[in-house]
């Protein structure tokens, strides 16, 4: 028979745990409170959506980060250029400091602002994506207008869009992580849901994203909408400063230092690990961090202490190094895709005739 003592110490942890998490329960509650309201307006028509002259698509998720919207929005831009259309990519730009409405942060030829200016993604985007303007911005329809008068735009690619309602878009696309589509079940900030599972009604696509060929897609239903799967892809390696790339076998056998200041550093890990002879340390950091000199000498030592013989990061990472030239030269940037499994056909078929209705 347990003794008293034990069965007391147990009940006391128990409400420790309830009094840590309860705060954040009850703000959640609040949140979701906050996100079924405002949805309930837009649907109600009491506030109005913003319709474009052109076709908008959206790239979102219903999950805080990680799910691959920046690889998916360069995907469809590549795509849509490749179909004949003229895309333009609004982003609203995340970490930047740039004010104003909107700014352009490529014209389609060349990157005209930097990380601290615009943010990570949209330069990531803009180095990426050839022939198709980037435009950052907190007011999206303002955004949108400068694309069509300026670029000539007749398809706006709006990332991270879902819970912009404000701009009407005639594909919503979500994506959603196949390990685990819903996290901890939770809104934030008890969990990772920006909103509930309910909110996929809304979706037109759903995409289910991973990192490898063989995980397994969840059995339970996803979404009312076509289902789809995506995987993010490596590709290649380029060396920091220097941009020369180089294929991936060259981390074969390699013992290498991992760092990211991703939404989910775990994903780059799992991505990372196959490639090379064994992550000999790994360091993360929160999402769009900004580097600093202290963070570069802690990176270097790690790599020094666990015996590593190269340095590896993500490419949007990468975007944020180009002021340590010293350490970025001696870096290697993982370059990654989104690809369509099996194949993409099917996926662009669906996603054109939509379009063109």
């Amino acid at each position: 028979m347990a003794r008293l003592s034990d069965i007391a110490s147990r009940i006391f942890d128990d409400d420790r745990r309830l009094l840590k998490f309860l705060p954040l329960f009850l703000a959640s509650l609040v949140y979701r409170a906050g996100v079924s309201l405002r949805n309930f307006l837009y649907d109600a028509g009491i506030l109005r959506a913003h319709k474009m002259t052109c076709a908008v698509v959206s790239v979102g998720n219903i999950m805080v980060g990680g799910t691959g919207k920046t690889p998916m929005a360069i995907m469809l831009a590549d795509m849509l250029k490749g179909q004949g259309w003229r895309p333009a990519i609004l982003s609203r730009g995340y970490g930047g400091k740039k004010g104003g409405r909107a700014a352009v942060v490529s014209d389609g030829r060349k990157v005209l602002m930097g990380p601290e200016e615009a943010g990570d993604e949209p330069v990531l985007m803009a180095k990426r994506v050839r022939e198709v303007p980037v435009i950052v911005g907190k007011e999206r329809v303002f955004a949108g207008r400068l694309a069509v008068e300026r670029f000539d735009a007749d398809v706006l690619i709006l990332d991270d869009g879902f819970q912009h309602r404000r701009l009407a878009r005639d594909i919503d696309i979500v994506l959603l992580d196949g390990r685990r589509p819903f996290g901890n079940g939770f809104m934030l900030p008890r969990g990772g849901m920006r909103e509930p599972h309910k909110a996929l009604r809304r979706s037109d696509v759903a995409i289910l994203t991973s990192t490898g060929e063989t995980d397994d897609l969840p059995s339970e239903e996803i979404s009312q909408a076509p289902v789809f799967r995506g995987r993010r892809r490596p590709i290649d390696l380029v060396r920091g400063r220097e941009q020369d790339a180089c294929p991936l076998n060259c981390l074969t056998g390699k013992k290498v230092c991992a760092f990211s200041g991703i939404a989910r550093p775990d994903s780059f890990r799992r991505i990372l690990e196959p490639l090379c002879g064994g992550v000999a340390s790994f360091v993360p950091f929160p999402d769009h961090h900004v580097y600093t000199a202290g963070d570069i000498e802690h990176i270097r030592k790690a790599c020094r202490d666990s015996g590593a013989q190269l340095m590896v990061t993500t490419e949007k990472d990468g975007i944020k190094l180009t002021r340590f030239p010293d350490f970025f030269r001696d870096v290697y940037l993982l370059r990654i895709v989104m690809e369509m499994v099996p194949s993409r056909p099917g996926f662009e078929e669906y996603i054109i005739t939509r379009l063109r209705k």
